[in-house]
């Protein structure tokens, strides 16, 4: 193998997509090697933890490494979690129940290992590496399919007893809205997800508003993901901008709330939607957060755009992997 065998590297793994991600880092946090293994559906719990583990391997192996170099692994999970006992309770899409990752991973590898949340790794790295790096307080909002939020703060993150917490997408912003998928009315969601701004769009095209859209992505909003609005804003779709920059207003509206409730440095805002249009959604939640924050926290606080991309998860969680271990 071509480095000695101390245990100074981490992994990070991202299970929150369709593909199953693996980074190889140096005590420094400098990316060695990646691999990747695209997830199978519903596959079960049992082949599920073996891929994961044939991703550790894989992921050592491009880093020319063996695992008695492995001081950590961290793992960005989807779904509702045990984090003191490192247990996936379920994840949905990937048909897994009580999965627990942490003590496998543990035995098969020798090596330290945490669980967390997916967002709240992503939210995790741009606070130690990003657009948060060095804050006092970071609050990070994700809007995509659903709206993800979590929060670093004092260099720890926010969490419940046994679980994750920050839900900001179930946020209440409309008294009496649109049904959730949570089975609530009115949530964050309901207004400013992606899927609801599909929805949106999808009516648009349809009533002849949006021609540009319909041309490109449709009606079916399977097809209208974050670049194909985007680009239809930009080829001219005047009532679909509008649909985007209120959804971005109401999230914005949202964030104010929580700077009132929280008193972040910074804000990061990360997703699809974001990283497809920027510029509108620092404008409109800029906004929006200036209609709902109390004065007094003018200029107290700043909202910013990401940095890391799809690398924000799995750099998080082998860090968080790090922290973790330090703090026991």
């Amino acid at each position: 193998m071509g480095r000695k065998k101390d245990r100074d590297l981490w992994i990070g793994l991202d299970l929150g997509g369709t593909k199953m991600l693996a980074s190889l880092y140096g005590p420094d946090f400098k990316r060695i090697a990646s691999a990747k293994k695209r997830t199978k559906g519903r596959e079960g719990a049992e082949a599920g933890l073996q891929r994961i583990q044939a991703l550790i391997r894989d992921v050592l192996a491009a880093g020319s490494v063996d695992a008695a170099s492995l001081a950590g692994v961290g793992v960005a999970c989807p779904g509702p979690l045990d984090l003191n006992k490192g247990i996936i309770l379920e994840a949905p899409n990937l048909g897994w129940k009580q999965v627990p990752i942490r003590s496998v991973i543990e035995k098969q590898f020798a090596c330290s290992a945490a669980i967390l949340n997916d967002v709240d790794a992503g939210v995790y790295g741009e606070y130690r590496f990003g657009a948060g790096r060095k804050a006092r307080c970071v609050l990070g909002v994700f809007p995509g399919t659903g709206i993800g939020g979590g929060c670093v703060y004092e260099g720890r993150l926010l969490r419940g007893r046994r679980t994750s917490c920050l839900e900001l997408g179930h946020f209440p912003v409309v008294a009496d809205g649109a049904l959730c998928g949570c089975g609530r009315r009115g949530c964050l969601e309901t207004v400013s997800s992606r899927l609801a701004i599909a929805a949106e769009a999808a009516k648009a095209a349809f009533r002849g508003e949006a021609p540009h859209l319909l041309s490109q992505g449709g009606t079916d909003l399977v097809n209208l993901r974050s670049n194909t609005l985007a680009a239809s804003i930009m080829g001219g779709d005047a009532a679909l901008e509008h649909i985007v920059r209120r959804a971005a207003f109401v999230l914005g509206r949202a964030i104010g709330g929580m700077v009132n409730l929280l008193a972040p440095d910074i804000v990061v805002l990360g997703g699809g939607l974001v990283e497809a249009m920027p510029d509108l959604y620092l404008e409109e939640a800029a906004k929006g957060a200036a209609e709902t924050a109390m004065p007094a926290f003018d200029g107290q606080y700043a909202i910013r755009v990401a940095k890391l991309g799809d690398d924000a998860a799995v750099l998080g969680a082998a860090a968080w992997a790090e922290a973790s271990m330090q703090a026991t």
